[in-house]
C-alpha cells in the first residue's frame, strides 16, 4: 500500500522511449511540472501523448514539445501556444483534435473498463465524417487524414462512436495524496487530473501536500488510491510553483 517514491526522475525511470502519456491539467492549472520535467532530463522521446492541451509558453508539456520529444497528441486544444501550432502544420507532429467533453469520456470510460461509446457530439462535422488533418506533409497537403467513424441511430438521433482511451503511464499532480495513493485536487486543477490518472496502466501522482492514510475524510477524496501506482511529495518551492497562462488585473484606483 506504500506507494511514496523518493523523486519524480525515479518515478519516471522506467518511462520508455515511445510510451502513451496521460497527462492532467486544465490550461496550465494542475499541470504535473516536477513529473514532466523529469521526463524531459531522462531525455525519453517519441511520446504519444494524450492530454486536453499540450501547455503554454515555456511551461508544462510546453518543455517535451519544444526538444522534440512528442510525436503524436491526442487533445482538444492548440490555443496559443505557437511552437504547437509550427510543429503540426509543418509536418512535425500528429495531432488527433476532438471534442473536449468527448475527450473527457474518452479517458474516463478507459480507466473504467468501457471500450466504446455512442455521442452526439460530432455528427454531421469531419468528426464523425473523416477527413481530418492528423499529419501534414510539410508542404501544405495532408499526409494522414483521420478515418471515418461509425454514426448509429438511436431513438431517431445520430450518435458517434467514440473509443475510450488507456495509456501506458499517466502524470498528474493533486494538492493533496496520502501514502496510499489517494488524491484531492483543488477547483479547476480537477477537470482532466483524475480522468487521464484513471486512464493510465501506471499512474503517477506529484502532490503538493502528503499526508498521513486517514487524514483525508473519505468523503472528500476526489481519486481513490486504486488508481494511482506512485506518489511523490513535492518541496515546498515546487508546490508554489504555479504558472497563470494568461495573466489579468484590475487595474488599481488613482488616488489624489
Amino acid at each position: 500500500m506504500g506507494k511514496v517514491v523518493a523523486s519524480a526522475a525515479e518515478a519516471v525511470a522506467d518511462v520508455p522511449d515511445g510510451a502513451s502519456l496521460a497527462v492532467g491539467g486544465f490550461g496550465l492549472s494542475g499541470i504535473p511540472g516536477a513529473l514532466i520535467q523529469a521526463l524531459h532530463d531522462a531525455g525519453v522521446t517519441g511520446l504519444d501523448v494524450v492530454s486536453n492541451n499540450c501547455g503554454a509558453g515555456e511551461s508544462g508539456l510546453a518543455v517535451l514539445l519544444a526538444s522534440g520529444r512528442i510525436s503524436r497528441v491526442t487533445g482538444s486544444y492548440i490555443g496559443g501556444n505557437k511552437e504547437f501550432a509550427r510543429q503540426y502544420l509543418g509536418g512535425e507532429i500528429e495531432l488527433e483534435l476532438i471534442p473536449q467533453g468527448t475527450l473527457a469520456e474518452r479517458l474516463r470510460a478507459g480507466g473504467c473498463g468501457i471500450p466504446a461509446f455512442y455521442t452526439p457530439a460530432g455528427v454531421g462535422t469531419q468528426v464523425a465524417d473523416g477527413g481530418l488533418p492528423w499529419r501534414y506533409d510539410g508542404g501544405g497537403g495532408v499526409a494522414v487524414a483521420s478515418p471515418a467513424k461509425e454514426v448509429r441511430d438511436f431513438a431517431g438521433a445520430a450518435y458517434v462512436l467514440e473509443h475510450g482511451i488507456t495509456t501506458d503511464f499517466a502524470l498528474v499532480r493533486a494538492a493533496k495524496g496520502d501514502r496510499h495513493g489517494n488524491l484531492v485536487f483543488n477547483k479547476s486543477a480537477r477537470n482532466f487530473n483524475p480522468l487521464a490518472a484513471m486512464a493510465g496502466r501506471i499512474t503517477i501522482a506529484e502532490v503538493e501536500e502528503l499526508v498521513e492514510p486517514g487524514a483525508i475524510d473519505p468523503d472528500h477524496v476526489h481519486l481513490p488510491g486504486i488508481f494511482v501506482q506512485r506518489v511523490v511529495a513535492l518541496s515546498p518551492e515546487q508546490a508554489a510553483d504555479k504558472q497563470i497562462e494568461n495573466l489579468t488585473v484590475t487595474p488599481r484606483e488613482v488616488r489624489v
